[in-house]
């Protein structure tokens, strides 16, 4: 026996509509989409369905709705398109255990790659911004909250040597969806110098253009936080 074919909500049937006029080009990048009005007596359906229509999209991160304006497409962004799964991620590592495991994994792997890519590719101009975000870091010491931004910014900076937006944004989110563990971390006796300590042995081989070292120095510095992870993260 055949599978019957489910009848679809008109909703749905909006939505195709309008997907298939941002992604032609048709209402691009930037521009708002026709009123909830134009849509209905455009497509000759009710409210309820253009609302549904609009908030799945808003849903998958396509348009931004403003109270009191028409929906918008969003200007597509590696920061937008990681910022969409941010969610998901924190619950899937509160709830799933082993996840954060494979979130040090990652960090790990992608991390020591980015320093070896800098290490190849940073210019005299990167190396002394490398230089200054660790100075900015050390005055931060009397704020943790500032502390752990400039760590994190620390990180961002050597990804961006890549020139692939898309890495840096990546750094930046498993930064983040690991954050109350990195906290942790920060508050532990002697972390703060420590840290420092270990960047500036990271910016040093990023300076010497030696990949290995750079690969070398970010391992063990990752390699230290993930055994204070596994100290300090909650027991599940």
């Amino acid at each position: 026996m055949a599978d019957t074919i489910q009848r679809r909500k008109i909703y749905q049937e909006v939505l195709d509509r309008l997907m298939a006029r941002i992604r032609s080009g048709a209402i691009p990048p930037g521009a708002q989409l026709p009123s909830e009005r134009e849509l209905m007596e455009e497509y000759g359906v009710g409210r309820p369905a253009v609302r549904e229509a609009l908030q799945a999209l808003e849903r998958s991160g396509i348009v931004e709705i403003a109270h009191g304006e028409r929906a918008r497409v969003v200007v597509p962004t590696a920061e937008r398109l990681v910022a969409q799964i941010a969610g998901g991620a924190m619950h899937l590592l509160r709830s799933q255990p082993g996840s954060l495991e494979h979130l040090k994994d990652a960090r790990l792997f992608l991390e020591t790659g980015m320093a070896r890519l800098a290490a190849a590719r940073a210019t005299e101009e990167q190396v002394a911004r490398l230089r200054l975000s660790i100075a900015q870091h050390r005055a931060s010491m009397v704020n943790l909250e500032q502390f752990i931004e400039r760590d994190m910014a620390f990180h961002r900076e050597i990804a961006g040597i890549s020139g692939n937006p898309i890495f840096p944004a990546i750094v930046e989110a498993l930064f983040r969806w690991a954050g109350e563990y990195y906290q942790q971390m920060v508050r532990a006796p002697g972390a703060e110098d420590l840290t420092l300590a270990e960047h500036e042995r990271i910016v040093e081989a990023i300076a010497a253009h030696d990949p290995d070292a750079a690969a070398a120095a970010m391992h063990a510095h990752l390699s230290r936080a993930n055994t204070l992870y596994q100290q300090l993260s909650p027991q599940t």
